[in-house]
């Protein structure tokens, strides 16, 4: 690669790659062609191109303005892939945008910009004009004990069904962290506790589905569709709040879910991603369309009349241009330390993606392990390792974000919880009522939600398990509501009523 002539500090270079095509998008070819000419004109930039290059487009300019350096890297071949660097850090889109005398918008060349791009910018305008609303889910897959997780220590029904797998009150040896005095945390979850005394950590305790079945799959289907019973709706419910909400400038990256295959209560008509790393993805338009994993113009070129149509080409760019922006560049603040756990990572990606200002609304992960039949074990053991990896890694995530938790919400939850009396193998079997925990600077935290029947055997469900007193579609309707602005509550959850039972009010 030879440098080009002129001043060093405006050059550009021109990088041959290696490209599997020509360039066939004329208006990609004349909008990078425009792009370099207005870098020359108006920044002094020195060019030089040579035949391969031209037939063959790949790009590199780098540039000095207001003494930023500015890299930055056309690839058309691939389908017009874009990246900003500053100083070999990926540039906040905003200020490429709209702040830098180089961006785009300043050249007047967005008219001539591909399709993803305007989508990209339209939803990072949107973004800029009001902070934008995150709700974060973690799913515990396989039903967490939620007695262990919340500990009764006031009720004393409590330590006559667990004798051997009970946590100890509080201000004894592995004793539980004290809450209200009635309620403490499971000693593991210690990393929770300030967040509690800070008012930005609720619990929801006795809830759960109406419907009493113990499978484990019909459970959470019913939990992630948000239709207790039904087994055919075909949507899920995080879907169709984001269906509520859709607008024209909305960004590809509005739902992200950190799992191998797209959540339950993410399939639907609003596009969504899911990725189990921000290297590595898979994209997933929701129940209706395909799945895009792997070379995206074979499978587009074959089905031109796939129902993603031209959006999902133009998500498939703006997912490349991501993974190539590589926000995994933004380190943990505050101290925040992740357990290196598939939690751990997850909410750290997610973490990414809200500083990246990629348009996230909605973000899923999950954990599993919670099935604790045999050797549940009680302050510590089996699930007290489980509670530990799951406090600390959502304790890492607000440490993290800090301040920007003052827009986003994190609602952990699970398909049921587990019987009130141990079984003979010193664990818990599939019970029905359970907690769920909420934090962020919006939550009114410290407080437990929800009405406590009491553990005795006439208070139990079915004589068994905790009754369930709240259920999960009212928790479910009020982040969707208050949160993310959804103004259809009749549409989230058919044939539900949640004015009937009232809102909580866990969120101001």
């Amino acid at each position: 690669m030879r440098k080009a002539r002129g001043d060093r500090k405006s050059n550009a270079q021109v990088k041959d790659g290696k490209c599997n095509k020509s360039i066939q998008n004329i208006q990609n070819r004349r909008f990078c062609s425009t792009v370099l000419h207005e870098l020359s004109k108006k920044q002094k930039v020195g060019l030089r191109r040579n035949a391969a290059t031209r037939q063959r487009l790949a790009i590199q300019t780098t540039v000095h303005a207001e003494e930023k350096r500015l890299t930055i890297l056309f690839e058309p071949a691939s389908n017009f892939r874009t990246i900003i660097l500053v100083r070999g850090v990926f540039m906040d889109r905003r200020y490429f945008l709209k702040t830098s005398g180089i961006g785009l918008v300043s050249f007047g060349l967005m008219a001539a910009a591909p399709d993803f791009l305007h989508q990209f910018a339209a939803a990072q305008a949107k973004g800029s004009g009001g902070k934008r609303k995150v709700l974060v889910t973690i799913f515990q897959r396989g039903a967490v004990d939620g007695l262990s997780m919340i500990v009764p220590h006031g009720e004393g029904e409590y330590y006559n069904l667990r004798r051997g797998t009970a946590i100890a009150r509080p201000r004894q040896t592995d004793g539980a962290l004290d809450l209200d005095g009635f309620f403490g945390l499971h000693p593991a979850m210690a990393s929770l506790q300030p967040f509690w005394s800070a008012r930005q950590l609720a619990v929801i305790n006795s809830c759960g589905s109406p419907d009493n079945t113990r499978s484990h799959f019909d459970a959470q289907d019913y939990m992630e569709s948000g239709t207790p019973g039904v087994k055919s709706t075909r949507d899920g419910w995080l879907n169709r709040a984001l269906q509520a909400t859709a607008g024209k400038a909305d960004s590809p990256f509005r739902a992200v879910a950190m799992t191998q295959q797209l959540p339950r209560s993410l399939y639907g008509r609003s596009p969504s991603i899911a990725m189990t790393s921000l290297s590595d993805f898979s994209i997933k338009a929701g129940l209706y369309t395909a799945d895009l994993k792997g070379g995206f113009e074979g499978v587009y070129q074959q089905n031109v009349k796939d129902t993603l149509g031209e959006t999902g080409k133009e998500t498939f760019e703006a997912v490349n241009f991501l993974k190539t922006a590589n926000p995994s560049q933004f380190r943990p603040e505050n101290g925040a330390q992740y357990p290196n756990s598939q939690l751990g990572r997850s909410l750290q990606q997610i973490a990414q993606l809200i500083k990246a200002g990629v348009g996230l609304e909605v973000a899923f992960a999950e954990s599993g392990g919670w099935d604790t039949h045999v050797r549940q074990g009680g302050a510590r053991g089996q699930l007290a390792n489980l509670l530990r990896d799951f406090a600390n890694s959502i304790a890492a995530f607000a440490t993290d974000l800090g301040k920007r938790m003052d827009d986003v919400v994190v609602l952990t939850m699970s398909e049921f919880g587990r019987t009130a009396r141990e079984n003979g193998s010193l664990g818990t079997d599939h019970g029905h009522g359970n907690a769920m925990l909420v934090l962020g600077n919006s939550v009114k935290g410290g407080k437990v939600f929800g009405e406590w029947k009491g553990l005795k055997n006439d208070q139990l469900n079915e004589g068994r398990d905790l009754a369930i007193t709240t259920d999960f579609r009212t928790i479910f309707t009020e982040v969707a509501t208050k949160h993310l602005g959804s103004d259809r509550s009749e549409a989230l959850f058919p044939k539900f009523d949640p004015r009937a039972a009232g809102a909580l009010g866990f969120l101001s």
